[in-house]
């Protein structure tokens, strides 16, 4: 799967009426892809993240994940909804279609969007933010490859989401 492929996100978005914060990623990894849920590579923290934001127990499957953010009121998805990219490089993204997060944004009652990283950040500003108007935080990705932030890092910056 390290060839360039052109994909459409597999993933539908996770959110309920009464979501108030959508944490967008950029697109979802291999891994992810395989496991048909977000963040799915055990080495990506933001599951630990979550659950440390929020003083509960590290979720294992996706029901439990699904449940923790929901409880919480977040509702998850990503910038992107296809793409040409290589395994799960984000510097490869290329030839990209937007999410419409219409849905999200009718259904629930979201008014803050937080971007798990830079290149969700980007893209939402380049495609989404001129149709919905609502400005996205940046924050430290939570993905491996971004080592500068240890989770202690992490939890500075992404503490803004518990307000």
């Amino acid at each position: 799967m390290s060839d360039t492929q052109r994909i459409i996100h597999p993933i539908p978005p996770l959110y309920d009426k009464y979501c108030t914060k959508l944490i967008l990623g950029s697109f979802p990894s291999v891994k992810s892809r395989e496991a048909q849920f977000f963040y799915g590579h055990p080495q990506n923290r933001f599951w630990r993240l979550i659950a440390e934001l929020f003083n509960e127990e590290i979720p294992r499957t996706m029901e439990e994940k699904s449940e923790l953010v929901l409880k919480h009121n977040i509702a998850m998805w990503d910038t992107i909804h296809s793409c040409t990219i290589t395994g799960s490089s984000d510097s490869s993204i290329k030839d990209v279609v937007p999410n419409d997060l219409s849905a999200i944004l009718d259904n629930s009652r979201v008014t803050r969007i937080f971007a798990n990283g830079t290149t969700s950040y980007n893209l939402y500003q380049k495609y989404i933010y001129p149709v919905t108007n609502i400005p996205a935080v940046k924050l430290p990705s939570t993905s491996p490859a971004n080592a500068a932030f240890s989770l202690e890092r992490l939890k500075q910056s992404w503490n803004i989401i518990t307000e």
